[in-house]
């Protein structure tokens, strides 16, 4: 009779635990998406969101630049002569937001602004964790947060979507800062002026995952104040960790549009 194999035996239980949770997890994803989720436009107007453009006050819609047609939210630059610097964001102040799902879809149309920095050229973003924009300086380009960046293809080359750009933040990637402001994920380029599904995962500061199309193309942790864009009023926060915030759109000088805006909150999973 042959001896027993521990070291052999000793793994089967490690197996057995990993093949389980998986399946608890597999379960928890079907049941999390028979859910119902929160949309966050309710198709006639802008009711709960807030804007704030850079050189504008707060709450003024320059030039109607955001606007609601066809149950989505539109960034048109139609009433613009030139860009002028005019970055802005449009907030969903209702509330601010921790740990959960954010799923749209977004569409760039149209011509790029004259005057729009030439990077802007089918650029926009999802801004996760922003500071409330209340507290935004006048002249602030982009609030304090973490930027699901949505790029658009230039027709030649590859150009990825939903990447982490940082303005005053700094993340980890792979448990490493990361010295870049903008950083790939290794989504696909999508080069028409077609909808993109764009679904972020947020776990506090600890994890967030980027989803495009299902595909999860990019991981990061460890939101914290810092890096470069850091506004004077939040100098003295500099390496605090930014665990909550409001949630915005951008406009950066190309006609976008963003649907399908909704969203459910997730347990923390400290």
């Amino acid at each position: 009779m042959k001896k027993l194999n521990f070291s052999l035996l000793g793994f089967i239980p490690l197996l057995l635990v990993s093949v389980i949770g998986n399946f608890i997890i597999n379960y928890s994803v079907e049941r999390e998406s028979n859910e119902d989720w929160e949309f966050l436009l309710n198709g006639d107007n802008l009711m709960e969101w807030e804007i704030k453009i850079k050189n504008h006050d707060f709450g003024e819609n320059f030039n109607n630049t955001f606007k609601v047609e066809n149950n989505s939210i539109k960034v048109s630059y139609e009433n613009y002569d030139s860009f002028e610097e005019k970055f802005g964001h449009i907030f969903f102040t209702k509330k601010k937001f921790e740990n959960y799902h954010l799923s749209l879809e977004y569409k760039f149309s149209g011509d790029h602004l004259n005057g729009a920095p030439s990077w802007s050229i089918k650029n926009s973003g999802i801004m996760l964790h922003c500071q409330d924009p209340k507290t935004m300086l006048i002249d602030q380009d982009f609030p304090v947060s973490a930027e699901v960046q949505l790029l658009g293809g230039l027709g030649q080359d590859e150009r990825t979507t939903a990447n982490i750009c940082s303005p005053g933040t700094d993340v980890d990637i792979n448990s490493k800062l990361a010295k870049q402001h903008c950083n790939n994920s290794n989504s696909k380029t999508y080069h028409n002026d077609e909808w993109v599904k764009v679904e972020v995962m947020v776990y506090s500061n600890l994890l967030v995952k980027h989803i495009v199309e299902g595909d999860t193309v990019l991981s990061y942790s460890n939101i914290k104040i810092g890096g470069n864009k850091v506004p004077s009023n939040y100098l003295s926060k500099v390496g605090e960790p930014l665990k909550e915030g409001y949630i915005s759109l951008q406009s950066e000088g190309h006609p976008v549009e963003f649907r399908n805006i909704k969203i459910k909150e997730l347990n923390s999973i400290k």
